[in-house]
C-alpha cells in the first residue's frame, strides 16, 4: 500500500480572509495557531481544519500572509522527512524546505517534482 495524503494547505496574503471564505463556502472550523515552521506562515496566524469535521476529510490548514507566496499543496505521510526529500531528489525533483519541526510530533518538507509541481512530506522524523 502506498503513503497517503494527510494534510492539505492553503497558503495566502491575507490568511484570515481565506479562513473565512472557505468556512462560509465549505463549513470548516479553523483552529488558530502555530505552523510547524514559520516557512509556511508567521506564528498565530495558521487555522488548522480537523479532517473529522469535514465529513472524515484530511487535516488541512490555511495561513500565509504578506510576503508568503499563495499555493495549494498536499503533503504525503513519511517515515523519515529527510530520506523522502533525498529519494526526491535522486529521482529529479529539488528541495525546496526542510526538513522542519519538531521530531517525534511533526517534520515537515517540501520539494518540486520534476514538472515544478510543490508537494510536502510529513512525518514525526
Amino acid at each position: 500500500m502506498g503513503q497517503p495524503v494527510v494534510h492539505f494547505e492553503i497558503i495566502g496574503r491575507d490568511p484570515a480572509t481565506l479562513r473565512s471564505y472557505y468556512g462560509e463556502l465549505f463549513g470548516w472550523e479553523f483552529a488558530v495557531g502555530d505552523a510547524a515552521t514559520d516557512a509556511v506562515s508567521p506564528p498565530g496566524n495558521y487555522g488548522f481544519v480537523d479532517g473529522s469535521t469535514t465529513g472524515n476529510g484530511i487535516n488541512g490548514g490555511v495561513g500565509g500572509g504578506e510576503g508568503y507566496e499563495g499555493r495549494v499543496l498536499f503533503y504525503v505521510d513519511v517515515p523519515d522527512v529527510e530520506a523522502a526529500l533525498t529519494r526526491a531528489e535522486s529521482l529529479g525533483g529539488k528541495r525546496v524546505m526542510g526538513p522542519a519541526g519538531t521530531p517525534g510530533s511533526l517534520v515537515v518538507g517540501q520539494f518540486t517534482d520534476p514538472e515544478g509541481h510543490l508537494i510536502g512530506v510529513a512525518g514525526a522524523r
